[in-house]
């Protein structure tokens, strides 16, 4: 019997690694909830601004919230050649409650996308070009929506040092990844030039953790843009107005939330809830927590009420626009999974989904 090498055998983390993550997301989830938001206002009042809504309110949220689902449904059906609504709404509900419930969940979730959309008769690069696609567009508004938010508040407020320097900061950004983008579509020896680089900054960031160093992703850079400049030339403009009504849609439930618990224009203005809420989505980058579930409260509870807003109508908006934005989605998308595991009738052999002009014969 030959002996196992360390490059053979990958030993595990240890335990106190492993469950570093889980302890400081329930941590960091349980002060903002049990600590923070007591001290913070009122939580009798809170609920008297959420009981004190009209049933005609509670309607319109619900409607809101329910089209805001719905519209996620259209970028996936716009970065996915040949998938119907009703599997895109499948798949992205089922996701969405795994990204709201388990730590890490955006990687559950992504292979989660892979096994449905196998299911469906996908390649693995249509999906994976798929959710490049829609992951890029999706960082794209987010980058986009602060420095909108910003030119927003010049017209309403002088312009500070720190919205000017924000504002700056949010145009680099948004910059620099169209600029990436654009390297890697300009030409196959380009996007390999762009994999290599990526490589080499991956691989040094594993090294700290006797990670392997990663390759292959200039190879893989390149199958992307040879996958994706037709799909990108055909369709880039239904891409972008589905990705700015599913961000402008999840704004308007926060929106509505704030007017209907009683926060009028005169305390929080529109531009200014859509900078507080530009920020907010930013910190979603960084998955602190399932669903950034704590996180997003405390941005938005502080940084509205920093605007002007009543602290306990403020703290009942943003719970309000949570539970319909976070918490909906979790039964909806395990009824959702439910549904994928026992229906047979949508299911096709590998590779066998619809073709369509904007999908390569090598993908």
């Amino acid at each position: 019997m030959s002996t196992a090498t360390a490059a053979d055998v990958r030993r595990p983390r240890p335990l106190r690694y492993r469950l570093a993550g889980p302890v400081l997301s329930v941590g960091l989830v349980a002060a903002v909830f049990v600590w923070f938001l007591p001290q913070f206002t009122s939580l009798a009042q809170v609920w008297a601004a959420v009981v004190d809504m009209t049933w005609l309110e509670k309607s319109a949220l619900l409607l809101a919230a329910v089209w805001n689902l719905v519209t996620y449904q259209f970028v996936v059906v716009a970065t996915t050649p040949g998938m119907t609504v009703r599997q895109a709404t499948v798949a992205t509900e089922a996701a969405t409650a795994v990204s709201n419930t388990v730590l890490g969940g955006a990687a559950v979730a992504v292979g989660l996308t892979y096994a449905m959309n196998s299911s469906w008769g996908f390649s693995r690069s249509r999906t994976s070009v798929a959710l490049l696609i829609a992951g890029l567009w999706n960082n794209f508004a987010k980058l986009g929506l602060p420095v909108l938010a910003l030119a927003l508040l010049a017209f309403t407020s002088p312009p500070s040092t720190a919205r000017v320097l924000a504002g700056l900061a949010g145009l680099l950004g948004l910059g620099a990844a169209a600029a990436l983008l654009g390297a890697v579509l300009r030409g196959p020896d380009t996007a390999a030039r762009v994999g290599r680089a990526a490589a080499r900054v991956a691989s040094a960031a594993r090294r700290p953790f006797r990670r392997a160093p990663v390759t292959g992703w200039d190879r893989a850079t390149a199958k992307f843009r040879d996958r994706t400049v037709l799909l990108l030339r055909a369709r880039w403009h239904w891409i972008t107005l589905a990705t700015l009504v599913s961000h402008l849609s999840l704004f308007l439930l926060l929106l509505l939330s704030l007017r209907f618990v009683g926060v009028g224009a005169d305390q929080v203005s529109l531009a200014e809830a859509l900078a507080v809420f530009a920020f907010a989505r930013l910190l979603t980058a960084v998955p602190l927590t399932p669903g950034g579930l704590g996180v997003v409260e405390l941005a938005l509870i502080t940084g509205l009420a920093a605007a002007g807003g009543p602290r306990a109508l403020v703290a009942a908006a943003v719970l309000v626009f949570r539970a319909l934005s976070y918490v909906l989605p979790i039964p909806i998308g395990l009824g959702s999974y439910l549904f994928w595991r026992h229906n047979r009738s949508w299911r096709r052999e590998p590779n066998a989904a619809p073709r369509t002009a904007l999908v390569p014969e090598a993908a």
